[in-house]
């Protein structure tokens, strides 16, 4: 069976001024020939130019080829957004066969490129009987993470790409691929969200910072439908900033995540002004363990798909 590969651009396909095909890509790398890889070349586009709509597309595009019989899906684009990439895709694919999203750090032009070892260790993923029913996946360094748990944590290393609460699920040792771990598929989005009702949504996110008093929130229920709060630790925020927030909760929902990048919101250990107790209970809704860049994502989806925005989020708890 085949493996759909899509090409979104990114460091993994940038050779100087010359930007790189899948077929440049695959026919570079050792051991690929014994997979058979079919090649959509979608558009070179930088990560941070990419859009839930375009991405929707290609989404729609692997579901279509799995469809059609191709064992799963792999997706190149670039790193600066694809933990949210493939979290957008994890809460829209339906099917056992993997999605896989993966790139490079090194691009081809440098000394020890990363992108064809992270390729086709993905197509690898991609093929395997092992990764069905895993949802959406990231394959770097020959690590494989659940799409719900990846985070990029450094700017420049190779390894950036970790799991902080988790770790790992899987990894690719001597070409197979060795799942560890088989995390529970989540409901994710069962509403299709049409282009034009994601453009219309807006969701805001904030990151709460020492004296923080507030000001930026200043009309945000106005021109935006959603708003993701960062707060300290377990979810607090500064005393004076807990009746803004509260008072935005009773026109837009409003979610709370931590701005630490591992671990959990909490619901009932501290009772103090601009705690988690105090802030849910003006409204905010538990993020748990998703990270805010998720959690944009996740209530974005939902806004714009009509959807129950509480029993989503009670997923991730």
């Amino acid at each position: 069976m085949s493996v759909a590969l899509f090409t979104l651009g990114g460091t993994i396909s940038m050779a100087g001024s010359h930007r790189l095909t899948g077929e440049d890509l695959t026919t570079a790398i050792p051991g690929v020939s014994e997979l058979a890889v079919e090649i959509q070349d979608v558009e070179k586009i930088p990560s941070g130019d990419l859009t839930a709509a375009k991405l929707l597309e290609v989404v729609d595009a692997a579901s279509k080829a799995v469809t059609a019989g191709a064992a799963g899906a792999v997706v190149t684009q670039g790193t600066d957004t694809l933990e949210e990439s493939t979290f957008l895709a994890d809460l829209v694919w339906p099917h056992p066969q993997p999605l896989v999203f993966t790139g490079a750090m090194r691009n081809p032009t440098l000394a020890g490129p990363d992108g064809p070892a992270n390729l086709l260790a993905a197509l690898r993923v991609a093929s395997s009987p092992a990764a069905r029913d895993l949802g959406a996946l990231v394959v770097f360094k020959e690590e494989i993470h659940a799409a719900r748990w990846v985070r990029k944590t450094h700017s420049t290393s190779t390894a950036t790409f970790q799991s902080p609460n988790t770790g790992p699920i899987g990894h690719v040792v001597e070409d197979q691929v060795r799942i560890l771990t088989r995390p529970l598929r989540l409901d994710g989005v069962q509403g299709s969200a049409e282009p034009a009702a994601l453009d219309a949504t807006r969701v805001a996110l904030y990151t709460v910072t020492m004296d923080d008093d507030g000001v930026l929130l200043r009309g945000v229920a106005d021109t935006h439908q959603g708003l993701v709060v960062a707060g300290f630790g377990v979810g607090h925020v500064p005393s004076a900033l807990a009746p803004v927030l509260g008072e935005l909760a009773d026109r837009i929902p409003v979610v709370l995540t931590s701005r630490t990048g591992a671990g959990s919101i909490v619901r009932t250990t501290y009772r103090s002004p601009g705690s988690e107790t105090d802030l849910l209970g003006r409204g905010l809704v538990d993020a748990g363990f998703l990270d805010p860049y998720k959690a944009r994502i996740l209530l974005r989806l939902l806004l714009a798909t009509n959807e129950d925005i509480a029993l989503a989020f009670e997923q991730y708890v």
